[in-house]
């Protein structure tokens, strides 16, 4: 959801608060896509200070459906969102150059781009449905959390893997 900010950054030392309702449905990054289902709307605090500096600030709370890293069974993973930015208004007069943003495009706030940069920061190294999730059986591809199967499990040692091949060698047909 864009939002326009025109008066906020008119106006020295403007600040406005704007009930917002993101329009984020799914979260898309090189990991794949994966369904939001939960949000709630949030006050959004913008700031101008001294027509330098724009202030924006604002918390949420997402739930975003991710595969677990073991039986692939959707969990639902909360992410608290604080949005807490602070954007240099025109021209900077250090000589540094402005930061890209990417959510904020001359008068119109990206809102779902702040969401979704918050999110990729904060995504856990690994989701798990349970501490105890037995995954998949690598043959068969059952859930062993919710059935057994009857494959061979047994993975022989890999540094044993050259005598093996010398055994396997000699067996008879």
């Amino acid at each position: 959801m864009k939002i326009n900010i025109t008066d906020v950054l008119s106006i020295e030392n403007m600040t406005a608060e704007r009930r917002i309702d993101p329009g984020i449905d799914t979260f898309c990054s090189k990991l794949g896509s994966f369904p939001i289902t939960g949000k709630t709307p949030f006050t959004l605090h913008l700031e101008n200070r001294e027509n330098k500096q724009l202030l924006i600030s604002g918390e949420t709370d997402v739930t975003v459906a991710v595969p677990c890293d073991r039986c692939l069974e959707e969990v639902p993973v909360r992410f608290r969102i604080t949005i807490d930015r602070t954007v240099p208004i025109g021209d900077t007069d250090d000589g540094e150059e402005a930061e890209d943003t990417g959510y904020l495009a001359g008068t119109s706030l990206d809102v779902d781009r702040l969401i979704h940069d918050e999110i990729l920061v904060n995504w856990p190294m690994k989701v798990l449905c349970s501490e105890g999730c037995k995954g998949i059986c690598r043959k068969c591809g059952v859930n062993l959390n919710h059935e057994s199967c009857a494959c061979d499990r047994t993975e022989p040692d890999p540094r044993m893997a050259a005598i093996q091949d010398i055994f396997n060698q000699f067996k008879e047909v």
